[in-house]
C-alpha cells in the first residue's frame, strides 16, 4: 500500500466518499436513533435499551422474522439446485445452449414489483381457471392462504433468481479441466459418478458466492413480497423488510423501527459470515 501513488488515491476516493456518505454515516446515524424515541421529525429523547427490549414481546415482528428464515431455508435449497441444473443443462453439447441462456436469464431483468403482480395474475386467475377447468379445488384460491402464500413467493422467487444463479454457475463449469472429465470417462465412470467426484468439488467456490447471494437477497425481500402477497392475509406473509416499512410508515415509530433494522441488520450479517466461513472450510476439504 505504501507504494500507492497519488492518482490510485484520486481514482480511489470518489467511491470512498460515496460509500462514507451513503453507507457508513447513516447506519452510525441509524444505531443512534434506534436509542432514541424519534418520529422521524424530532431528534428524541434518550430511551437506551427500550425499543430493543421490546422487540422480544413484538408478535408480529417475531412472526414476519420466521416467516423470513423458513422463506429464506427453502428459495436458497431451490435456487442453487434449479441454478446448478440450469447450468448443466447449458454447458452439455447442445445446440440450443445460448438460446436457452438468455431465456432462463430474462426473469432477472424484470423489476420486483412486475414480477410480483405478474405472478399474481397467474396464481389467481390462471390457476383459479385451471381448477375449474380440472376439478382441482387446490389450485383456486392461491395466496388466500399462509401455506399457498409462502409457496407462491418461494415459486417467484426462484424463477427470478436461479437464472442469475445459472450464469455463476457457468463460469466455474466452463472452467474446468477438459482432461479430468475425459480421463473420467475413459475409466468407466458414468454420469453420476462424474458429476459426484470431479464437478461438484471443483465448483464448490461457486457455491459459496452463490448461497451468499441467494441468502442475502431472500432475507433483503421486499418488492416482490409487496405486490405479489402484501403481507397478507393478516399478515401471515410478511416479511422482515416489510414488517420494518410499515413499522416506520404506517404506524410512524421511526426509532423502533430503525431498532428493528439494526437487529435484521445484525442477523443477517452473522447468518451471512457463518455460511461464507464453513462453505470457505468445505472448500478446502473436499
Amino acid at each position: 500500500m505504501r507504494t500507492r501513488d497519488l492518482s490510485y488515491w484520486l481514482f480511489l476516493a470518489p467511491v470512498l466518499i460515496a460509500l462514507t456518505l451513503v453507507v457508513v454515516i447513516p447506519l452510525f446515524f441509524g444505531v443512534y436513533y434506534s436509542f432514541t424515541d424519534w418520529n422521524g421529525i424530532t431528534s428524541g429523547e434518550f430511551v437506551g435499551f427500550k425499543n430493543y427490549l421490546d422487540l422480544f414481546h413484538d408478535a408480529d415482528f417475531l412472526a414476519s422474522l420466521w416467516f423470513t428464515v423458513k422463506f429464506s431455508v427453502v428459495s436458497i435449497i431451490l435456487i442453487n439446485i434449479i441454478g446448478l441444473g440450469l447450468a448443466l443443462i447449458v454447458t452439455s453439447k447442445i445446440k440450443t445452449s445460448k438460446f436457452l441462456r438468455t431465456i432462463f436469464f430474462m426473469p432477472n431483468l424484470i423489476g420486483g414489483l412486475i414480477l410480483g403482480f405478474i405472478w399474481q395474475f397467474i396464481f389467481l386467475k390462471v390457476f383459479s381457471g385451471l381448477g375449474d377447468l380440472l376439478g382441482i379445488e387446490g389450485l383456486q384460491g392461491w395466496l388466500s392462504t399462509t401455506q399457498t402464500g409462502f409457496w407462491g413467493l418461494v415459486i417467484l422467487m426462484s424463477w427470478q433468481m436461479s437464472g442469475y444463479i445459472m450464469v455463476i454457475y457457468i463460469a466455474y463449469l466452463e472452467g474446468l479441466p477438459a482432461e479430468l472429465i475425459e480421463a473420467a470417462e475413459i475409466d468407466g465412470a458414468n454420469a453420476f459418478q462424474r458429476f459426484r467426484y470431479i464437478i461438484f468439488p471443483l465448483v464448490a467456490p461457486a457455491f459459496t458466492v452463490s448461497m451468499f447471494l441467494t441468502l442475502s437477497n431472500s432475507f433483503k425481500l421486499y418488492d416482490q413480497n409487496l405486490s405479489l402477497t402484501g403481507g397478507g392475509p393478516f399478515k401471515s406473509t410478511q416479511m422482515v423488510a416489510m414488517e420494518i416499512f410499515q413499522t416506520a410508515f404506517g404506524e410512524n415509530k421511526m426509532a423502533y423501527a430503525q431498532a428493528q433494522a439494526v437487529i435484521f441488520f445484525v442477523i443477517v450479517a452473522i447468518i451471512s459470515l457463518t455460511q461464507v466461513y464453513f462453505n470457505k472450510k468445505r472448500e478446502v476439504e473436499m
